[in-house]
């Protein structure tokens, strides 16, 4: 069952979904960011349990460019879309501004509130440090099954990118320009401090550095709270087709940590390049279902598998 929900759009700053009991379960902020060092780009934070409990980070003291839920793109043609310093082969990470880039909200085109679902579309440009305008982004964003029985609720986002330069895009990561088992980029979860030291597991093993680098169609990440007797969990799952080499552009591996900063990233460029050839589009949908209690294996399972896609 689905319990409802009330959506409000802060014209300018940020559209929040609070649910019947008064929790405000998720704020998607796209005003543009004061700092761009840290990429500006649109995130979503606070990210709530229908308990209340804040399952996202912003702005760390270890890496003021985290905030919540991200689209990234920490290596693109020279351009870093993560924020922050960029890692150059050789010389480690260097703070570069003319490097980082910036994502430009310029509209949403939908957006519909029902009674137990929000569904909006946002048109973006990824413009490079310079002005250049790179790639033009249609991004989904749906908030869907709140359900108070399981004490669950799901965000679907999704993303399709179309280059605009007149030259191929070329996708990395920190891995690809020689540093190892750091492939971060595309869609980035930074959790609290709460979430640090986490219990992680996927259909096929557990713990965080075992993980880093496999595939597979969902990860799990569950912490005990400070402050209040209670756990959370957030499940990443893939849609269907992007683990599929005849639709998905490039392989998506996990980029997890539980130590020393808890962070979960779809990567999709972790081990290898790939290149977008002009006018040319790539897409992508994932889910995340935020949970209250410690679920396990099974019943992550379970429950994704009454959320089709």
């Amino acid at each position: 069952m689905s319990d409802g929900i009330r959506v409000t759009h802060t014209h300018g700053e940020d559209i929040t979904v609070t649910t019947a009991a008064g929790t405000e379960i998720l704020r998607y902020v796209y005003r543009p960011d004061p700092d761009p060092f840290e990429s500006r780009k649109p995130y979503a934070h606070p990210v709530r349990t229908l308990a209340g409990r804040t399952v996202t980070g912003y702005r760390p003291s270890d890496h003021r460019w985290h905030k919540g839920v991200q689209m990234t793109a920490s290596h693109v043609s020279g351009q870093n879309f993560w924020g922050g310093n960029s890692y150059v082969h050789g010389r480690g990470y260097l703070p570069l501004p003319e490097r980082v880039g910036s994502m430009r909200h310029d509209g949403f085109a939908e957006l519909t509130a029902e009674d137990d679902r929000l569904a909006l579309t946002e048109h973006l440009t990824w413009v490079e440090h310079g002005g250049a305008e790179w790639a033009r982004e249609e991004r989904g964003l749906t908030v869907h099954s709140v359900d108070e029985e399981s004490g669950s609720w799901a965000l679907d986002w999704s993303i399709r990118l179309t280059n605009l330069r007149a030259e191929p895009l070329v996708f990395g990561s920190p891995t690809t320009a020689g540093r190892e088992m750091a492939g971060y980029t595309g869609l980035q979860w930074r959790g609290p401090r709460d979430f640090t030291g986490g219990t992680v597991f996927t259909p096929a093993g557990t713990g965080a550095g075992e993980l880093m680098g496999t595939q597979g169609p969902w990860l799990a990440f569950t912490t005990e709270h400070d402050d209040v007797d209670a756990h959370s969990t957030l499940v990443f799952a893939h849609a269907p087709e992007n683990l599929d080499e005849k639709t998905a552009i490039h392989p998506s591996h996990w980029f997890v940590r539980a130590e020393p900063v808890p962070t979960v990233a779809f990567s999709w460029a972790f081990f290898e390049e790939f290149e977008l050839a002009p006018g040319q589009s790539f897409g992508y949908r994932y889910r995340l279902v935020i949970a209250d209690g410690a679920w396990d294996r099974d019943r992550v399972a379970a429950h994704l598998a009454k959320l089709p896609w």
